[in-house]
């Protein structure tokens, strides 16, 4: 070997080296795999289909950290390894975007869907119904009754201030916010219609409005006819005549909770009644209901008839009369109505 082929022949600590060398870079891939191959595992996991057969409600309380969460969830078998949840989100740095309440998690949902409905706020929202007519009081026996609310109210709202709808809330709401959303919504309708109504009608204010929407809703649970309904008390009113509405006489006695009986005919006499629309020629003083949407329509927006009277017909409606004859005729045909059917009861 010439002298310049044995300078290039690598010596022995030359050689250790170069196989050390190899060793770590073979050893980083070996390693490199074994994670990648850990990870690719961990992702499978973590999107395989969850244990749960059918769906299932979960509550996630307010102030769960992750590893509460994890071991809720795999404590209640939606989640096959509360670990492998915690790892995954923990890698994807989401352990603080995890938000509590009250969750749906679809049947077999796996760990990554949970994650996802998770960090999307996506709650349960239970409707609360309040039919149109009920009084500030049975609105509130409603809220106190609802178990998926919390909190108490300070006080029974204003009769007439609430609006009566279908309301989505999720579980532990407050009940006063409630109350307040649903005034707040009353107000935002009445923003909405006020300027929208028809002129020369024969009330100056909202509040007056909502009075005469309230009677509106109590004499009628026929959708169709309340702008009818409407428009004989708005023709009453512009002639001076009083409105004659037996809801408000069981107001002025009950404060709008059924009596239970028909009415007396000294309560219909009875002068001292400050509701009783039979003895004084104007609005009472409060509304007797909490009108719905449909009523404050048509008060605002009565429809173009001159009737003056009207009396039920024996269908769930009403028969309209421009004259008293008329009228009287009317009421004679619905007696005879309520005499068969007391009959065929027997």
């Amino acid at each position: 070997m010439s002298e310049p082929e044995a300078q290039k022949a690598p010596g022995g600590w030359q050689r250790i080296l170069l196989w050390i060398g190899l060793a770590i870079i073979t050893l980083a891939l070996i390693g490199a795999g074994a994670l990648y191959g850990g990870y690719r595992w961990l992702q499978n996991e973590f999107a395989a289909p969850g244990p749960s057969l059918a769906a299932e409600t979960v509550l996630l309380p307010r102030g769960a950290g992750l590893i509460r969460i994890g071991e809720q969830l795999e404590s209640e078998g939606l989640i096959s390894d509360a670990r492998i949840f915690r790892v995954m989100i923990t890698l994807d740095e989401g352990d603080r975007s995890l938000r509590a309440g009250e969750y749906e998690i679809p049947a077999e949902a796996s760990m990554a869907q949970i994650y996802e409905l998770l960090r999307s706020g996506r709650t349960v929202q239970h409707p609360i119904t309040f039919a149109e007519g009920l009084t500030s009081a049975m609105i509130v026996r409603t809220l106190e009754g609802a178990d998926v609310l919390s909190g108490e109210i300070a006080n029974v709202p204003p009769e007439g201030s609430l609006l009566p709808e279908t309301y989505l809330v999720t579980r532990d709401t407050d009940r006063q916010s409630l109350v307040d959303r649903m005034t707040r919504a009353q107000e935002e309708l009445l923003d909405e219609l006020w300027p929208l109504r028809q002129d020369n009608l024969p009330f100056e204010t909202r509040e007056e409005a909502i009075i005469l929407a309230s009677i509106v809703e109590k004499e009628t649970g026929v959708a169709a006819e309340r702008p009818e309904v409407a428009a004989v008390f708005v023709n009453r009113l512009r002639r001076g005549m009083r409105l004659e509405s037996d809801p408000t006489i069981i107001y002025g006695i009950s404060q709008g909770e059924p009596l239970g009986r028909g009415l007396r005919r000294s309560e219909i006499d009875n002068e001292n009644n400050a509701w009783n629309t039979y003895q004084i020629p104007r609005l009472p003083p409060t509304p007797i209901a909490n009108p719905g949407r449909e009523s404050i329509a048509a008060v605002l927006n009565p429809a173009d008839i001159t009737a003056l009277f009207f009396v039920a017909d024996g269908t769930g409606g009403h028969a309209f009369a421009e004259t008293y004859a008329e009228h009287r005729r009317n009421v004679a045909r619905w007696r005879r109505i309520e005499r068969e059917r007391r009959q065929a009861g027997r």
